[in-house]
């Protein structure tokens, strides 16, 4: 397997936002798990968040997608206020894909079954649905997997595969939640290079969610890093790493990403 090439964006094509998230607070229960955050998701970006758990990484996903609706601010995807339309709407509307960390495809059906599943839901004309799904097989290598019952497939396997089906319907942005936990090494740095090169092949901007810190890192463009419902630092992975709010908060000091 090749090793994931060393690429990071020092600047950006294009500093035009995709997603706003403006001066959002959010509340569960009385306790508020964010506070007047603000934060833009550039075109073409991969973006990674950091964050101990309960500090948003995943309420931000549900921001986006319409899962959850602020108590305060506004929303904006695609230049268009957002805050209250539905999760429908959302996904059609500006073509996002969502990877969750959990489930994502029927364990019954088989590998191509739930490509073609998913491609009847988004595609009405067959011989469109089937150039897509036989895209997706070469792209993602799937010839000798297709009669495997999901149940039956590995791991990375699966992920690959919930990766696929998020991507029949040509999303602008593809929502990441912790792609890499409890994977081995070896498929990590093959989910690091599907990601790099959705980026640049199909121009996707991307978000990823991930308590692997050094994994995520490898493969983004700019990470935030959020404590206490705000960002507590925003740049390049060396930019973050090196913050002292963020060494103190989230990384510790003998942190690295080599």
């Amino acid at each position: 397997m090749a090793l994931i090439k060393k690429f990071k964006i020092e600047k950006y094509k294009t500093t035009e936002p995709i997603v706003e998230l403006k001066n959002i607070s959010v509340f569960y229960n009385k306790r508020q798990i964010m506070d007047n955050l603000n934060l833009k998701i550039n075109k073409q970006e991969i973006l990674g968040m950091l964050g101990p758990n309960g500090v948003g990484k995943s309420t931000i996903f549900n921001l986006i997608t319409g899962l959850k609706d602020p108590n305060y601010g506004e929303i904006y995807i695609d230049g268009i206020k957002s805050t209250n339309l539905p999760i429908n709407e959302r996904f059609t509307k500006f073509k996002l894909g969502l990877v969750p960390q959990h489930g994502g495809l029927i364990h019954d059906l088989t590998l191509i079954d739930n490509l073609k599943l998913v491609s009847e839901i988004h595609i009405k004309d067959k011989e469109l649905r089937d150039h897509k799904v036989n895209k997706l097989i070469s792209q993602f290598e799937f010839e000798s997997l297709l009669k495997i019952k999901s149940k039956n497939l590995s791991g990375g396997q699966k992920k690959k595969l919930v990766i696929a089906m998020a991507l029949i319907n040509d999303p602008k942005i593809l929502l990441l939640d912790e792609p890499f936990a409890a994977l081995d090494i070896l498929t990590i740095k093959m989910l690091q290079e599907i990601i790099l090169n959705l980026q640049s092949s199909e121009e996707i901007s991307i978000v990823v969610c991930d308590h692997q810190a050094r994994d995520l890192l490898n493969c983004v463009d700019r990470a935030i890093i959020l404590s206490n419902g705000k960002i507590i630092a925003s740049g390049s992975p060396n930019e973050v790493i090196s913050n002292k709010k963020a060494k103190t908060m989230y990384f510790g000091d003998e942190f690295n990403i080599r």
